[in-house]
This record gives C-alpha cells, sequence and structure tokens, in this order.
C-alpha cells in the first residue's frame, strides 16, 4: 500500500514537474506567467484522440499530439506575445488571459463542452506484481517519461548551444542580445520547449483519466504554477522540486486523511505553500539573476 502511494505521488508530481518547468522557462525569458499554458495542454489532449479517429497507430498518435502542443506554443508567441514583446507585466498577463480564455470557447463550442473519451491501448490499464506489491503500468510510464523529459532538457540546457544561450538569458537577456544572439529564436525556442512539456504532460494527464474535455488543462497547471512559485519562479530546478513536493503532498494527504477533513485537502496544501513562502519567500531554489553595480 505504502509502495504504491509513493509511486502514484511520484507520477503526480512528474506531471506538475513538465507542467511547472514549462512555465519557468517563459518566465524565466520573458517574464511572462502563461495562463494559457493548460490550453496547450487540453489542445494536445484533443490532438490525441483526433488522432486515434483517425487510425493512427497509438505511438504516432502521441508523436502528432505532442508536436501539435509544441506548434500550437510557438504559433501563440508569435501571434499573441510577440507583438506584445516590450509592453508591462499586467499588459501580457491579460493578453495571457485573453488566449486562454478564446481558446477555451473555441474547445467548448467547436468540440464538445462534455468530456470525450479516449480509447487508450488495454496494456496501459495493466500492473506488475513484484511479491507484494502491485504497481500500474500507468504511474510507471508516467514516471519513466517524465524523468526521461527532465533528462533530455537538462542535457539539451547544458549541452547545445541555443540552450546554454537560453540559460545566459534567463540571467540576462539584455547581455544576449549584445551578443548578437537573436532575441526571437531564443524566445521562440523557449515556447517550443514549454508546448513540448505541455504536450507530454497531457498525454501522462489523458493516459490516467482516459478523457480530454475543455478544462482539462486548468486544474494542473494551476496547480503547476503554484509549483513553481513555491520552488522559486524562473527557477528550473525550482520548477522540478516544487511540481514533485506539491504531488507528493497531495498523494499522501489524500490517502492519509480522515473521511471528513478530506474535502478540505487543497486548502491544506495552499496552507501549508503559504508556510513555506513565509519562511522562502524567494522559493526553495531561488533564480539566479545577474547583479548590476
Amino acid at each position: 500500500m505504502i509502495a504504491q502511494q509513493i509511486i502514484n505521488a511520484v507520477s503526480l508530481g512528474g506531471v506538475y514537474a513538465l507542467l511547472a518547468l514549462g512555465l519557468a522557462i517563459v518566465f524565466s525569458i520573458v517574464g511572462l506567467i502563461n495562463f494559457a499554458h493548460g490550453e496547450l495542454m487540453t489542445l494536445s489532449g484533443y490532438a490525441l484522440l483526433a488522432s486515434l479517429v483517425l487510425g493512427f497507430p497509438f505511438p504516432v498518435a502521441v508523436l502528432v499530439a505532442v508536436s501539435c502542443g509544441a506548434l500550437a506554443a510557438v504559433a501563440m508567441e508569435r501571434i499573441a506575445f510577440r507583438p506584445m514583446r516590450g509592453a508591462s507585466v499586467t499588459s501580457l498577463l491579460l493578453t495571457s488571459f485573453a488566449v486562454s480564455s478564446l481558446l477555451k470557447v473555441v474547445f467548448q463550442n467547436g468540440i464538445s463542452a462534455r468530456p470525450q473519451a479516449v480509447a487508450m491501448p488495454g496494456w496501459m490499464t495493466g500492473a506488475f506484481s513484484f511479491g507484494d506489491f502491485t504497481i500500474g503500468v500507468g504511474p510507471s510510464i508516467s514516471i519513466v517519461v517524465s524523468a526521461l523529459a527532465l533528462i533530455a532538457l537538462e542535457v539539451f540546457l547544458r549541452r547545445s548551444v541555443t540552450g546554454t544561450a537560453m540559460r545566459a538569458a534567463a540571467e540576462d537577456f539584455d547581455v544576449v542580445r549584445l551578443m548578437g544572439i537573436p532575441a526571437s529564436r531564443i524566445i521562440a525556442t523557449a515556447f517550443l520547449l514549454s508546448g513540448l512539456l505541455a504536450g507530454l504532460a497531457a498525454m501522462l494527464w489523458v493516459a490516467q483519466r482516459a478523457s480530454v474535455d475543455p478544462l482539462m488543462g486548468f486544474t494542473p497547471v494551476l496547480k503547476a504554477f503554484i509549483a513553481a512559485v513555491v520552488g522559486g519562479l524562473g527557477s528550473l530546478p525550482g520548477a522540478v522540486a516544487g511540481g514533485f513536493l506539491l504531488g507528493v503532498i497531495e498523494v499522501l494527504l489524500q490517502a492519509t486523511l480522515p473521511g471528513a477533513i478530506a474535502p478540505y485537502r487543497d486548502a491544506i496544501v495552499l496552507s501549508g505553500v503559504i508556510a513555506v513562502l513565509l519562511v522562502r519567500p524567494q522559493g526553495l531554489i531561488p533564480a539566479v539573476r545577474a547583479q548590476r553595480s
């Protein structure tokens, strides 16, 4: 029982970590909290549904869905956020809210306001047995995919030229511009990576729930935003730490709280977030910023 709860906690934390990391990548470079990030997740879910309905093999459908999330993020940056570059934080926030609301309306009126069932492969509902322990295939895949995605992103940011430029831009964007590195390319790459992470998170979320609806991305991205704040807004390691921490706390509370208190789980989690921020206002792992004299 304890082992199963640990697996569930790490699985949920991995989804939150992917989403929080996508938010943190964009914020670290652009200074934007992209509240339309959840709609990228929803779009990927619908792309998976459409691909399966069209008869694509499941691996191909997943590839198409994740690609749709990444391309949609780049299109979002080009159409909605690039014209607002240099605008105030308030204007950028209003723009992200507007994009989010617009996409929700499109999903509700253009597809359906009701949840749509997604036919997942039968093997994803199975389980592994190790002695007295039984571990679901879905949570196991979620953990493996999350870990591989986080490792791949770390390698990209550390070993590639573009990744190095993105890390430098996160610390001092003005200096990166002075070095002749195109700002548009860095920002577009940040949105591309955030879309990829949202697409992967959507696949893991849909795999556990076998349905997609217009509001699918709202709650997980809200939780991911909380995780990013707890970890240190704009800090990539902090986003990952905050995501896993929030996932572990949620699952442990769900497993241990008495029935009468269980409905207040989210309130208890948010109280814990407030307590953490009172002790460490900059988050668990604050973002590194260049100091100017």
